[in-house]
Parts: C-alpha cells; structure tokens; sequence
C-alpha cells in the first residue's frame, strides 16, 4: 500500500479540525433572556439540522403536526363541566359563522365532563348519556363536515380532575384507538388523581400509544409546568403546559406570560410552550387587558385557544381575536417565541425574529398611568443604524423609524408592531 506525503497528511488534519469547528458550531446552546443574536444562531442551527436530517429534542416528536401553534376554541374556560352536543355543534356553527375558521382556528375542543362516570363492561370510554346522546363520532363527523378539527379531553390519572369521568392511567392503548376510532384531531391530556406515580411515568406511557395509534392526533401535555416539561415534553407531544391554570384576571395573565416566557428557547415547529388558553372575552378584563393578552400569546408563538362563548361574543371580543396581523405573527413559519427584551418598573418590550429578517414587537404597560415605552435596536437585534417599515398591527398604519421605537402607551395596554428592515 502507498504511503501519505507528509503534504496530504496535513491536509487530511486540516479537514478533520474544520469539520470538528463545524460540529462544535452547530451544538445546542440555550440563548441568554433578551440576547437575540444568540437566539438567532439558535434559529440558524434548527435550519442546519434540518438540511442535515438532524433532530433536536424538541423535534422528537415527529407527527406532522404543530408546525405552527394550535389555534380553536376550548370549553372550559367559559363553560366548565356545563357542556353538551348542541353546544358544540352551535360553537362549531358560530366559528366558521363569524369568519374565525377562516383565519386559522380550527380546533373544535371539549374539556372535562363529556363521558360517563364508568366505562363500560370492555373497559372503554362511554360518552355521557344525558348530554352527548348522540355519541362523540356523530359530533366528530358533525364538526368535521364543517371544515374543523375535534378535540377531547383525557386524564394522566384513575379520574380527570372534575372526578366526574375516567382518567386514561393503563388505559392508554385502549383509549387512543378509541379516539382514533371516533375521529378525535386533538388530545388535551390533564395531570389529576396520578395514583402517586410519577409524571414521566404516566405522560411516557401516552406519548408511547399516541405514536403507535394516534399519529394524527394533536397530542397537549397539560402537566401544568410542575416538571418543567419544556426540558423533555419535547420528545412526547406538540405542546406542553408550562403554568397552573389560567384565570380571567390581570394578576393571573400577567404571571402566566412571565412563567412562560422562562422556556422560550425549547419552543419551535412541532412542540410549543403552552401558558393555558385564551381569556379574551370572559369578562374579568378589560380591552386593553384584552388587547395586552392577546398581543402576548401571539407574540410568545402560545396556542390561540379560544376560551369565551363565540355564539354571542362582542364586536370587541371578536375585533381582537379577527386581528389577522396579529394572528400572522403567531403563525409566522420561522416558529421562534418572543419573549421579554427589556423590563423597567412594569414597562416592558417583548420581542423576536420572524421570517425574512423582520422583528416583532410589542411595547406592553404593565403600570395603572400612561407611559412612554422605548424599544432600543440593540435589546431586538437590530444594529442602530437600520431603518425600518413598522406596521403597528392594532392601528393598522405603517411609519419609518431607525435607532429605536418609541410610544405613549396606556395603562394595561400594549403596542404591537412588525419591523422591516428597508
């Protein structure tokens, strides 16, 4: 066998070293709060893996779905357990009714209370007799002709928290073929009565029969943040609760963005971090409350879950949630989450990356007296020489600006704009 030149053998060595800078390049790194350069390396590196076939943890979980978050309407937070069919059937109406299917939420939801307090003799799931008489395939059909998804509800335990149905703890297999058998899209899956086993126990378990049985089902790990299940819900599902429930009040809203906002940087296409559904509506807030609330959850790339009753909805309510620029930021294909840039006494810039080189902003009062909110260029990832288009999505106007944005803003209310760089 010919032996190497020492001329070849260095340039075998010099191959090696520039392929071992590229694979040390390209290593997971979590991005520091507020660094958008580094979470922009963080978004360029996603792209590389997925050139190269690669996976992060967070794309683990690969049944197509959650490319963008999940958007719809779920009962619980208007409803409670006061659910039945024509309910549903009448929300499903209302969604496409108003034009809201149209702009993306198509998630047919239904919450905790919908099944019998036993199952029946085979160990399977019965609906409630009293108020789904028609059983939950003729409600799934039902929404389906809509040109909507249908979602269900299930539990990581021996009763659901309402204590009123079965959970799906040793049921799993069982329970995913029957949703899968009924035509069920999505499964919101709760973390009550865990028999003292532990959470990765009981979430493995139905991540493992959803990937077997029901790879076209939505799979919503409700964990309620306990486990930090942004670090490993990842390879289970599409989304995962990062707080306790949410509540229709500014104290319970505002605390949620701020847990969520933590676990920024493990959310992306096909797995998203999850600070409960939608208020907006329900009447504990105000519009500006509302308009805040919003502009958050589509900034945070949270789900846009719908949680009031849309069959009698306000012109307000349904101005908010109809804001297609605000709802395009959420959906953006680029799916890197805002988060909070700068904070100083309750006067706050959220911001992040979109696709093709834009920002998105939201300068968000957090105080009870009208503001001023500066936006500097070095806190969203711009250099200070850019001049920008901003587009404030709530006013629906455009205006140049360069160096940093600036506002007066209102007490519990927000700006929200888009940045293009000219």
């Amino acid at each position: 066998m010919a032996r190497a030149s020492p001329s070849s053998l260095a340039l075998v060595l010099i191959i090696v070293a520039a392929a071992a800078a590229v694979t040390a390049s390209e290593a997971v790194r979590v991005p520091a709060v507020g660094n958008w350069t580094e979470e922009l390396r963080g978004a360029a590196a996603r792209r590389a893996r997925q050139r190269h076939g690669w996976q992060s943890r967070r794309r683990a979980f690969e049944n197509g779905l959650g490319r963008t978050p999940q958007m719809g309407w779920n009962s619980w937070n208007h409803f409670g357990c006061g659910i039945n069919e024509n309910l549903i059937k009448q929300t499903a109406d209302a969604l496409v009714n108003t034009g809201l299917a149209k702009l993306g939420y198509e998630y047919v939801n239904i919450d905790d209370c919908w099944a019998e307090s036993d199952r029946d003799y085979q160990g399977n799931f019965v609906a409630n007799r009293q108020t789904f008489p028609s059983c939950i395939k003729a409600l799934a059909d039902y929404v389906h002709a809509k040109g909507l998804k249908f979602g269900i509800y299930s539990d990581a335990g021996a009763r659901t928290c309402s204590q009123k149905m079965p959970g799906s703890l040793d049921h799993e297999e069982q329970d995913v073929k029957t949703f899968s058998s009924w035509g069920i899209d999505y499964l919101k899956y709760d973390n009550c009565n865990d028999a003292g086993r532990s959470v990765m126990e009981r979430y493995t378990k139905m991540s493992n029969a959803m990937k077997t049985y029901g790879k076209n089902i939505f799979f919503s790990l409700c964990e309620w943040g306990r486990e930090n299940p942004a670090t490993w819900a990842g390879s289970m599902g599409n989304s995962w609760r990062t707080t306790d429930d949410i509540a229709d009040n500014w104290g319970s809203m505002t605390s949620r963005a701020d847990q969520n906002d933590r676990w920024a940087s493990y959310a992306g296409p096909g797995g998203w971090n999850d600070p409960d559904m939608l208020e907006v509506g329900n009447g504990g807030m105000s519009e500006a409350e509302y308009r805040s609330h919003f502009s958050i959850w589509a900034l945070a790339k949270a789900p846009l879950l719908i949680g009031c009753d849309v069959r009698s909805m306000s012109q307000q309510t349904k101005d908010i949630l109809s804001n297609s620029e605000v709802i395009a930021v959420n959906q953006d294909s680029l799916g890197v989450q805002g988060k909070k840039v700068q904070s100083n006494n309750d006067l706050e810039v959220w911001a992040g990356p979109l696709s093709n080189n834009r920002k998105a902003v939201v300068l968000w009062n957090r105080q009870g007296y009208q503001a001023t909110i500066t936006a500097q260029w070095s806190s969203i990832g711009l250099a200070s020489s850019t001049a920008v288009t901003a587009r404030d999505l709530w006013a629906h106007s455009s205006f140049s600006a360069q160096g940093q944005l600036s506002a007066s803003v209102a007490p519990h209310d927000c700006k929200m704009y888009v940045l293009t760089p000219n």
